[in-house]
């Protein structure tokens, strides 16, 4: 059965695997994913979400471990339906002989293989740039690591979180008299993954110039430094070193997190000129706007301690929606502080359908996000969620054209 696709549109859930639909942009896309933990996979998902075929490659005793990550139910871990989503699922020992003939058999017929292994892996086994080149010159190898291919650390192990650590987005998140602090979430591999997808898509599109495929080469640590903003260029040109200054901001205030009457928090910005003045008539302070500190920015950041006293003590006087109703009206800017919870029940993500139900053959109805944006003409799908480990082996590998007895021959190797 051919399910329908899950679409941001009206959604009939899927119910098994099965191919993509041609309406979706990267129908005939074929991606390799042999990646882990968390950025490599995360972006086979993103191109998957689209309507590129992902096979899932993972070894036949080893699973991902995204498997076990986090809560579970029943056994089965929930991340992966997430991470695991579009994807069909199949075993190979990539070290074995058996496991490396069938990968590079699949790689001939591929667009994308994305992994993560520490390099000189794969050159090892015999899967290098030169072996998967050769079957397949049109092939993009996405390589994704903590430190890149070269340089003094390239062969240490790397995850995200060393990647917040050396960013300096570590060192700017906290309080100023607190510790350096770390995202609750794989922030630098999410980012990771979307510059990976990026850079697919960009080599993608190269190849229908050139004819040829290429190497991706994503360092962990780059990303989350190019989303942090000037920082090298400050330090370049004045030797300015970001502190850390909490929830307020160097560059703009009152801008800070504030406690209502009734116990809720909500968050304020004032990046433009003009809704830091609307703020400051809104809470009764418009004299503070005749300051000639209050006239830019920086200046409005240096008095924020005067800022945040306004606006602090007028929103304490208020219930979050009573605060949230002034500010709307004042087309000030404002926003609940939210937990999942908040998430699931707002307006406007349902409006979006950004958190959405699909069925699951093993835990019937979930929840989970949606695709990453919309696109009018051919949207994106959630097809199917994660599936168990090694459920599509056998499919692959008879659309590669091995017998029942060839791939019963690899089982017995323990290659699949």
């Amino acid at each position: 059965m051919t399910p329908t696709p899950h679409a941001r549109t009206p959604h009939t859930p899927s119910t098994s695997a099965a191919a993509p639909t041609p309406r979706a942009p990267l129908h005939g896309l074929r991606v390799l994913d042999l990646a882990t933990l968390f950025a490599g996979p995360l972006a086979a998902t993103m191109l998957g979400d689209f309507g590129a075929d992902v096979v899932k490659v993972e070894h036949p005793r080893k699973p991902d471990p995204s498997r076990g990550h986090g809560p579970a139910k029943n056994g089965i871990g929930l991340w992966w339906k997430v991470l695991g989503r579009n994807k069909r699922a199949i075993t190979l020992d990539l070290s074995s002989p058996g496991g490396r003939d069938t990968l590079l058999a699949l790689a001939a017929d591929a667009d994308v293989i994305v992994e993560n292994f520490r390099p000189g892996t794969l050159e090892r086994w015999g899967l290098g740039w030169e072996e998967l080149s050769t079957v397949n010159p049109r092939l993009v190898l996405a390589r994704v690591t903590g430190f890149g291919q070269f340089g003094p650390y390239a062969h240490r192990p790397g995850f995200g979180t060393l990647a917040e650590a050396m960013s300096g987005f570590a060192a700017i998140t906290g309080e100023p008299e607190g510790p350096p602090t770390l995202p609750p979430f794989g922030l630098a591999d999410s980012i990771a993954a979307l510059a990976t997808a990026y850079a697919v898509m960009t080599a993608l599109t190269a190849r229908t110039t050139t004819g040829r495929g290429q190497v991706v080469d994503m360092a962990i640590i780059e990303p989350m430094l190019s989303v942090i903003g000037p920082h090298p260029l400050w330090y370049d040109q004045l030797g300015y070193v970001q502190p850390r200054t909490g929830n307020r901001s160097r560059n703009n205030a009152p801008r800070n997190t504030y406690r209502t009457s009734d116990g809720s928090w909500v968050a304020v910005s004032t990046s433009a000129q003009s809704i830091a003045e609307r703020v400051m008539v809104l809470v009764g302070r418009p004299d503070l706007i005749d300051e000639p500190w209050f006239a830019d920015g920086t200046g409005r950041a240096e008095h924020a301690d005067v800022l945040d006293e306004a606006v602090g003590s007028w929103i304490a006087r208020h219930t979050r929606d009573e605060a949230m109703a002034v500010f709307e009206k004042a087309e000030a800017a404002i926003a609940p502080v939210y937990d999942i919870r908040d998430v699931v029940a707002d307006p406007q993500y349902q409006a979006l359908g950004t958190v959405t139900e699909v069925q699951d053959p093993e835990l019937g109805p979930i929840k989970m996000q949606n695709v990453l944006f919309r696109l009018s003409e051919t949207p994106g799908a959630i097809r199917w969620p994660g599936r168990p480990h090694g459920a599509d082996t056998t499919a692959v590998l008879s659309e590669l054209g091995l017998t029942p007895a060839e791939i019963g021959s690899l089982r017995e190797q323990g290659a699949v």
